[in-house]
């Protein structure tokens, strides 16, 4: 049976037992996390939260609510990330809405901030009127987490997508950060005049060889534009490391996103560019994920 025959759902079914026969569909089409798919996917079709799930789940779908249930899960079948599906993901404990214009935040690129927070805290710059720029912003997810925990800092956020460019403007305005950010539409920090004391940025970095191998999920769902680094996938740290030094203050800081395998390329480039890479920082798998940078002056 194809995807659309397996979300066919029966009417008269309990949300309880919906989230378990919704469950047992996506887990045996072997994706990942079926029972928390089930989850979000019960509770974007009906409009309830976890808590009221739990409470409600001995009450009876409504036909709709089973139909409208039954789309989204042919959508997860047909592995449309769910994200896509809800129009939401959480990044930084922060809610961001999700479009087809942008990637859908993971959970690894957290490290980037992690990373962005700790050379903030080395300087004991945390409650300091910081100057930040993310470059290649998307969701603008690294921007709202800085802003979230740098209660004085002021950021520029740029993209070459202005549908990308609008829905960071709509995730920052709708935290409470619209007054601490600007938005700009270039590639990377091109029309910056720089100066800024923390830089962070999520570049493309996957093979353009290796796209066709991407999961479905992100093949047919993520923008190209964000996923495709070039023949050897350094393509957009040269152009960052090309223009890093203009952008930085003094004692500026950057924070990028490495794909795996990467680093020591990344490392390179940037020390060829007149710049101090530092350690890199493992993601929760182990794999060096975030590459701080800083002028020779700062190590």
């Amino acid at each position: 049976m194809n995807a659309s025959g397996d979300a066919v759902l029966a009417s008269g079914m309990t949300i309880g037992r919906a989230r378990r026969e919704v469950a047992e569909r996506l887990r045996a089409h072997g994706l990942d996390t079926p029972e928390l798919d089930a989850r979000l996917l019960v509770g974007h079709a009906l409009g309830l939260d976890h808590h009221a799930l739990t409470v409600e789940f001995a009450r009876v779908l409504t036909r709709p609510e089973t139909d409208r249930l039954g789309a989204d899960v042919a959508r997860r079948l047909g592995h449309e990330p769910v994200a896509r599906i809800v129009g939401r993901k959480e990044f930084w404990s922060l809610p961001l809405r999700i479009t087809s214009a942008v990637l859908v935040p993971r959970p690894e690129t957290e490290t980037v901030v992690e990373a962005a927070l700790a050379r903030v805290d080395a300087q004991g710059l945390r409650a300091a009127p910081l100057r930040i720029a993310d470059l290649g912003t998307g969701s603008g997810a690294l921007l709202v987490a800085l802003l979230s925990e740098l209660p004085l800092a002021f950021a520029a956020a740029t993209d070459i997508d202005m549908s990308a460019l609008a829905v960071a403007r709509d995730n920052c305005v709708a935290l409470g950060f619209g007054s601490r950010a600007r938005f700009v539409a270039c590639n990377f920090g091109a029309a910056l005049r720089g100066g800024f004391d923390l830089v962070v940025a999520n570049p493309p970095y996957v093979r353009t060889s290796d796209i066709a191998a991407l999961a479905p999920e992100v093949l047919n769902h993520d923008p190209r534009v964000a996923l495709d680094g070039g023949p050897d996938g350094l393509a957009a740290y040269a152009a960052l490391a090309r223009d890093a030094g203009r952008l930085l203050s003094p004692r500026g800081q950057l924070v990028v996103e490495l794909g795996a395998g990467l680093s020591v390329e990344v490392a390179a480039l940037f020390s060829a560019a007149g710049l101090a890479p530092l350690p890199p920082r493992c993601d929760l798998a182990g794999i060096a994920r975030a590459l701080p940078i800083c002028r020779t002056e700062c190590v």
